[in-house]
């Protein structure tokens, strides 16, 4: 997992479509359902942190750019 496309094609994998014209709310959204799918066991540790690292990354960039 390298980015936030990788990201939405894992979740899209497991029939999640997020996209609700808000992209901070979709990345919070993006966030939930990636700690669901580790949780059930369906993400090992490695996948899971690279996964939230780039979400929380992909915020940042999003808020600093905002302002």
């Amino acid at each position: 997992m390298q980015n936030l496309y990788d990201i939405m094609q894992l979740l899209k994998q497991y029939g999640t479509f997020i996209y609700t014209t808000d992209f901070l709310g979709d990345l919070h959204l993006m966030e939930d359902e990636v700690k669901e799918l580790y949780k059930s066991g369906i993400m090992d540790i490695k996948d899971y942190q690279m996964a939230m690292l780039i979400l929380r990354q992909e915020a940042t960039k999003y808020e600093m750019k905002k302002r």
